[in-house]
């Protein structure tokens, strides 16, 4: 009997790491988001805005919303054909143009006390050679980096934070399966640094190895006294 006690301590224990582990996994970064538009759908960006130097033609968009990571993210809403953003902007020589689609997210996504803009877009006139960055700023001032350039806010918002991490709240799932630069680290991934499995974790299984192995001891050491 003393056996089967043990054995359910150990299943409580491990059924409680399973469930913090759960839980850290629903964490999320709330950040903006960068896309290319390709054919009828959205392609998570692999460059950040300030590398990206789309040509004419392209249409680009931006998404601020609390994700885990590119997998999760969610993507711009609303229409996203170049033709119809850049309607009332003709081609010039020596420009290009760039239609671009800013969704500011939901009421969820967004930080306490603050009210996301309604989505809008924009065509930027820029020179041939201009980054995204230089295009969104033409277009949707200020913008609000941080030390490591990572974009923090499109048009004034958010007005606070950046990147940060939000606990305990599942990343947004309005819309299909948006990047920020650089990309946040995966929230939910327990790992550290170098790529590994945080200390945490290890610490975790470790004392679940050990008050299992304690119980076992426990059981056979009051098995061994009833049998002497």
């Amino acid at each position: 009997m003393t056996r089967r006690c043990a054995a359910l301590v150990l299943a409580a224990l491990l059924l409680s790491l399973t469930g913090a582990v759960q839980s850290a996994q629903a964490a999320g970064y709330r950040y903006w988001s960068f896309w290319d538009r390709s054919g009828d759908g959205w392609t998570y960006a692999t460059q950040g805005p300030s590398t990206a130097r789309p040509a004419d033609g392209d249409v680009q968009g931006f998404r601020f919303a609390v994700s885990a990571d590119s997998q999760d993210a969610s993507q711009p809403r609303g229409a996203a054909s170049f033709a119809t953003i850049c309607a009332k902007t003709p081609a010039r020589d020596d420009t290009k143009r760039v239609a671009l689609v800013i969704d500011f997210g939901t009421t969820a996504d967004a930080p306490s006390g603050e009210t996301p803009p309604s989505p809008r877009t924009a065509c930027a006139r820029v020179s041939p050679d201009a980054t995204t960055a230089e295009a969104l700023a033409s277009v949707a001032k200020p913008l609000r980096y941080d030390t490591n350039a990572l974009l923090c806010a499109i048009a004034g918002y958010p007005e606070t934070g950046c990147g940060e991490q939000v606990s305990g709240q599942a990343p947004g799932t309005d819309e299909p399966t948006s990047a920020a630069e650089p990309q946040p680290a995966k929230a939910g991934s327990e790992k550290n640094g170098d790529g590994g499995p945080s200390v945490g974790l290890y610490a975790g299984a470790a004392a679940v190895a050990v008050l299992g192995a304690a119980a076992v001891w426990q059981a056979r050491r009051r098995g061994s006294r009833r049998d002497g």
